[in-house]
């Protein structure tokens, strides 16, 4: 199957066609799920769970370095072309404008340190950002569940010992007290928010993506990225859980060089450049990102510079 990736960042390792057969002989794990599509080429189901967590575990041990991956039932399992262009997008940024970057080129600069608030099971961004930078990380998690099971991927992987810490928020109110501690600096904040205000409009979200994958109506599909409660909805959905964020940025403005978030939405834009200038934010950046037909973008925010 040809990923539809016009618009992917220069650098992603995911434009063009899947490699079914070097993915397989990687994990061949992945290759009962592979079936011939349109054209007779080589696909997998993707509204099949199974299918897409195979694919996924394939692409993070053949791109990625990956020797160990697993998930607990219903974890998210997120799409990684996607993920890698945020981490692609915010290298770009950092390059542009982080003082360390001075007549160097990306690869020559170490010691970047990114905080991944809500890490989850997956642990999808401190795997790419490692492999593609070199960044060391901090993943941050409400849920105790997707805490061990990221810790339990760092610690099975040697590409990612040494680089990776996982930390448990303890208060969900909360994004950066309790994590970032006392004198602590990162370089840069990253976060995909949960999308949804309610378990119900993510169950109608995931019926109408099941849906459009088989072609016809499915009124309770198995999800195929999974995803547990705090994952894809809270309260107030992504609008609340990005202006919260911002509000509490502004006490670690010293502490970090450039908050960010995917915003999925573009009609919360407005709204969240309105939290951000009640926020006192010195500089505002969006950066948008395509994958075929799906446009998304990230806002990034900084205090620094006053």
């Amino acid at each position: 199957m040809s990923i539809n990736d016009s618009g992917l960042h220069p650098r992603n390792r995911h434009r063009g066609e899947y490699d079914f057969d070097a993915l397989i002989a990687v994990y061949p794990d992945l290759a009962p799920f592979v079936k011939n599509g349109r054209a007779n080429r080589p696909t997998i189901d993707f509204s099949d769970p199974r299918a897409v967590r195979s694919l996924n575990a394939a692409l993070l041990f053949y791109f990625y370095d990956l020797e160990w991956w697993q998930l607990p039932e219903n974890a998210l399992c997120p799409p990684i072309p996607g993920r890698a262009d945020y981490i692609h997008h915010m290298a770009d940024l950092l390059r542009r404008t982080h003082p360390a970057f001075k007549k160097k080129k990306m690869n020559e600069v170490q010691g970047i340190r990114c905080l991944d608030i809500g890490v989850g099971a997956a642990g999808i961004y401190p795997t790419i950002g490692i492999k593609e930078y070199n960044w060391d990380f901090v993943g941050s998690d409400i849920d105790p569940r997707a805490v061990e099971s990221a810790r339990q991927i760092v610690r099975m992987n040697s590409a990612l010992k040494d680089k990776v810490e996982i930390r448990l928020q303890t208060r969900s109110e909360d994004t950066f007290q309790g994590i970032i501690g006392r004198g602590e600096r990162f370089d840069l904040t990253i976060c995909n928010p949960p999308f949804h205000a309610s378990p119900e409009e993510a169950n109608a979200a995931a019926s109408k993506k099941v849906s459009n994958l088989k072609g016809k109506a499915v009124r309770k599909p198995r999800l195929n990225f999974g995803g547990a409660n705090a994952e894809l909805w809270c309260p107030g959905g992504e609008l609340r859980f990005i202006t919260d964020m911002i509000a509490q940025s502004r006490q670690f403005g010293d502490s970090v060089f450039w908050f960010s978030s995917l915003v999925s939405k573009k009609d919360h834009l407005n709204a969240i450049y309105r939290a951000l200038k009640t926020a006192g934010a010195y500089e505002v950046q969006t950066l948008n990102m395509v994958n075929g037909n799906k446009a998304t973008r990230a806002v990034a925010w900084t205090f620094l510079g006053k």
